[in-house]
């Protein structure tokens, strides 16, 4: 995940060289979150990491995440649905993404596993 970061981190720091403005210091907080979260649900749920890219444009940074798994995210009962051991575990990331991102896009290609974009604000 800390390489996933770095990479995200390291795209942002160069949108202030190419669109002569940097991110906004949300747009990089909320992009780092979102990369954490999609890594650790690949790795979690997903049957591993397949693929990582980050893209940017003017406006925008594209987060690319690719794994092993068909299954496409979905929203868990959040609060107050616990299990008979214990309180819930996690449920939150895929809710908090779709809140921050522009765009989703859920690609499941003909190999099998799946792949998820998420477009976000630079500003």
């Amino acid at each position: 995940m800390a390489e996933a970061r770095a990479r995200v981190a390291e795209a942002l720091r160069g949108a202030a060289t190419s669109t002569g403005s940097p991110p906004s210091t949300t747009a990089v907080g909320d992009a780092l979150l979102v990369t954490s979260e999609l890594v650790t649900n690949a790795l979690r749920h997903g049957g591993g990491l397949t693929g990582f890219d980050v893209d940017l444009d003017p406006g925008a940074v594209t987060i690319t995440v690719a794994d092993a798994s068909g299954e496409l995210p979905r929203l868990t009962g959040g609060r107050g649905t616990e299990r008979a051991s214990g309180p819930p575990e996690g449920g939150f990331g895929w809710p908090l993404i779709r809140l921050l991102a522009q765009e989703i896009r859920l690609i499941l290609p003909p190999g099998g596993g799946k792949t998820i974009e998420v477009r976000l604000p630079l500003r």
